[in-house]
């Protein structure tokens, strides 16, 4: 769960960061044209980034109470598990004793076993067990050179797991699904439909006074979202729960809800079913094909212009964010001049005519700008479309884009498993998806001009 919520604390920070940046974008443009005060537009588009801003504070100040909460959890066990590992060997004098009549504590046949009490002493604190446990080192003392090598006393060497160290398996973020509109989900339902005018009125000039003036009777329709649920599960033995020394559920509980977040992500960029479309599968949206055999970048920024362009002139509102994957940003990256200057730089260097500037150097998340919009790389965004090896880019006004999303649910369920000894641990969520309240707010670049880049 930990790793869980600082991937949703990184997602938090960077789309407040592309906030901040479209904020200062508002002032600089203003700035720029010499006017002293924002225009109506500009300061209501001001405002609302602030307002978006201060929610992403607060979010951030949740998110960051759950995160110290768990790591001080975290700490507790880690010291504890410490203090286990140590106990019975701080302050023990390590004297030459010579044992000679007495039999070896550990011997075969013998009443007691080495690895049970080595068990018993990690996992129970067992005193008797670290009591004989101690009495063998100061035998071991004695005897004749040996080395770590099986049958030269190697067997009494047994391997160090350091357990809370593990390492967890690699799994990428949700960056495209934190990035649209957030919405709790309703409770008490199983879609979510939208009213939507389909058709508008209209007005016209008055031919001549006292003549009949435009009349066109408006149509609605409406849009619906079902809700859909992405779940996952694992059984585990009751004697893992028991026996290893770290929370196994906590580990498997943990991973996944990081799968999870790759579904949701994944839903929101390319599911195709009915009432749940992804982005990449919205009927109507704007579709730019950049096909060429030998793509290059100077080729495809104009692609971008005209994604960007169609979002304009069919929304008749600006577009406020690109995804890609990030194979196909350091394909950006790596594009120079003709003198072998790089076209997208860092920022800080206050380029002058370049393609594109860029961010921190991250895996995913958001990564710089291109025509003015931010960029944000996510490896979720799938590379085996068109003829097996292409990508997308999606660009996208995100408040259009409602992602419903309810209350995650993690548990462990012993009764349904009982008869095998075994413990079934269950991760689920609920989540519903408006991406096509309007369609035309979408444009996708596609084609095989964006196969899988050379460098």
């Amino acid at each position: 769960m930990l790793a869980y919520l600082r991937k949703q604390m990184q997602s938090a920070l960077e789309a407040r960061a592309a906030l901040k940046t479209e904020l200062d974008a508002i002032v600089t443009a203003a700035e720029q044209a010499g006017r002293e005060k924002l225009s109506a537009d500009e300061q209501t588009a001001f405002d609302a980034k602030r307002v978006e801003i201060r929610a992403k504070d607060t979010e951030l100040e949740e998110l960051q109470s759950r995160v110290t909460e768990l790591e001080e959890d975290e700490k507790r066990e880690q010291r504890a598990a410490q203090i286990l590992a140590q106990h019975g060997q701080a302050g023990e004098r390590r004297e030459r004793v010579t044992v000679t009549s007495e039999p070896e504590t550990y011997r075969k046949g013998g009443e007691t076993s080495y690895f049970r009490d080595l068990f018993r002493a990690q996992v129970n604190g067992n005193r008797d067990s670290i009591e004989r446990l101690a009495r063998n080192d100061r035998e071991v003392v004695e005897k004749r050179a040996l080395t770590t090598t099986d049958g030269a006393g190697g067997e009494f060497v047994p391997p160090l797991w350091m357990i809370a160290d593990y390492v967890a398996l690699a799994r990428a973020g949700r960056v495209v699904a934190d990035q649209v509109r957030p919405q709790a989900l309703p409770p008490n339902t199983d879609s979510i439909s939208l009213p939507k005018v389909a058709s508008g009125t209209s007005t016209a000039e008055q031919a001549t006074q006292n003549t009949a003036v435009s009349n066109t009777d408006a149509t609605t329709t409406s849009v619906t979202a079902n809700v859909a649920t992405i779940a996952g599960q694992q059984v585990i033995a009751q004697q893992l729960l028991d026996q290893s020394p770290i929370n196994m559920d906590q580990v498997l509980l943990a991973d996944l809800a990081a799968d999870y977040a790759i579904r949701a992500d994944t839903f929101v960029i390319n599911n195709n079913a009915a009432n749940k479309r992804g982005l990449l599968n919205v009927t109507g949206v704007n579709a730019v094909t950049y096909t060429d055999a030998t793509p290059t970048t100077a080729e495809l920024y104009p692609k971008v212009a005209d994604g960007i362009q169609q979002i304009h002139t069919g929304r008749f509102m600006p577009p406020d964010k690109i995804f890609m994957h990030p194979r196909r940003w350091a394909w950006f990256t790596a594009a120079v001049d003709t003198a072998g200057r790089p076209l997208v730089t860092p920022v800080a260097n206050m380029p002058q005519n370049v393609l594109a500037a860029m961010s921190d150097v991250i895996s995913e998340g958001f990564v710089g700008t291109l025509q003015g919009l931010p960029v944000y790389v996510d490896p979720n965004i799938p590379i085996n479309l068109g003829g097996g090896t292409e990508d997308r880019i999606i660009i996208l006004r995100s408040t259009d884009v409602i992602f419903f999303e309810g209350t995650p649910q993690a548990e462990a369920f012993r009764e349904t498993k009982a008869d095998q000894l075994s413990v079934l641990l269950r991760f689920f969520n609920y989540a519903a998806l408006h991406s096509e309240r309007y369609p035309k707010s979408i444009s996708v670049i596609s084609g095989t001009g964006l196969v899988t880049p050379t460098f």
